[in-house]
């Protein structure tokens, strides 16, 4: 996987949700802060978003999508028009106390607004799980969550694109770095190999010194301290969505024996991995503050 998908693999918990609402005349829906990730995209007609704290509001047109990725606490409101306003709405539970670095650079709000030939592949998501959720077909409990996952990495990617196309720093600057990028790429695709900061070095084309204050700069932490990071990291979310031998995880993540990968993982999580095991499987259960209206279709 590419560091990208591994960000938001790593976050995702339980099940994610969605629902199309329909508001007419003078509405508002308040939404309280959530450990997690929301969305809006207006289908017809436009409405308006207010940030938690008084922050400025943001108009919402038709086709313009809005993506809350630390689930900040907002409202929605109808506007002066007499037009009825249609919303797909959802929401996604993320492990935050793991966040991945790359998605702490994203602001509270993410405006994505319509415009020709932006973002198609998003596009073309939201129009499929528009669809889908007005006239669930046979296989809908399949296509609901797959298009759900479809669509979170798509509002990721479009707001990376966005921003990496413009001058700036943080995680966007370090995956276009051509050395720190390389490394990060190394790291992610084999995070069991055995590395060294010279080796690393290498594969970046740089010095060991260079290299190692080069990727600190960029990333936040030096090279080892976030390969270690990022395999515990995986070790988790493998713990969450398996069944294997804590041996076998281990191994997956790169630790040369179970007794050495259980003292980093307490060490880190603060409890052993069988008990994190067992106290995450009570993680797919309803997304209740988030979900905008009696007909919300779990995925």
């Amino acid at each position: 996987m590419d560091v990208l998908s591994d960000a938001v693999a790593a976050l995702r918990s339980g099940r994610p949700y969605s629902a199309l609402t329909d508001r007419q005349g003078s509405w508002r829906t308040d939404l309280r802060p959530f450990a997690g990730a929301g969305f809006h995209v207006v289908l017809h007609g436009n409405c308006r978003l207010l940030p938690a704290g008084g922050g400025e509001p943001l108009t919402l047109t038709e086709g313009d999508a809005v993506f809350l990725p630390h689930g900040t606490a907002h409202a929605l409101t109808g506007t002066t028009t007499a037009e009825p306003t249609v919303l797909l709405c959802g929401a996604y539970r993320l492990d935050q106390s793991r966040a991945h670095p790359l998605l702490a650079d994203f602001p509270e709000v993410i405006h994505l607004p319509a415009r020709p030939g932006g973002h198609p592949s998003l596009r073309s998501a939201i129009t499929l799980l528009g669809d889908e959720l007005r006239t669930p077909g046979a296989g809908a409990a399949t296509t609901l969550p797959a298009l759900l996952e479809l669509l979170l990495v798509y509002l990721v990617r479009a707001w990376y694109e966005e921003r990496s196309a413009r001058p700036g720093t943080g995680w966007c600057r370090a995956l276009a770095d051509p050395a720190v990028g390389a490394a990060l790429h190394a790291l992610h695709d084999d995070p069991a190999r055995p590395w060294t900061v010279e080796s690393l070095a290498l594969r970046a084309g740089l010095s060991r010194a260079a290299f190692a204050r080069r990727f600190t700069s960029l990333v936040g932490r030096p090279p080892l301290t976030y390969l270690t990071w990022w395999r515990l990291t995986l070790a988790a979310r493998i713990l969450r969505e398996s069944e294997a031998p804590l041996a076998a995880v281990a191994q997956r993540v790169g630790y040369t024996s179970q007794f050495a990968f259980a003292h980093a993982f307490k060490r880190e999580y603060g409890i052993p991995a069988g008990r994190y095991r067992t106290e995450r499987r009570d993680d797919h259960r309803s997304i209740s503050d988030w979900e905008m209206s009696t007909t919300a279709v779990p995925a």
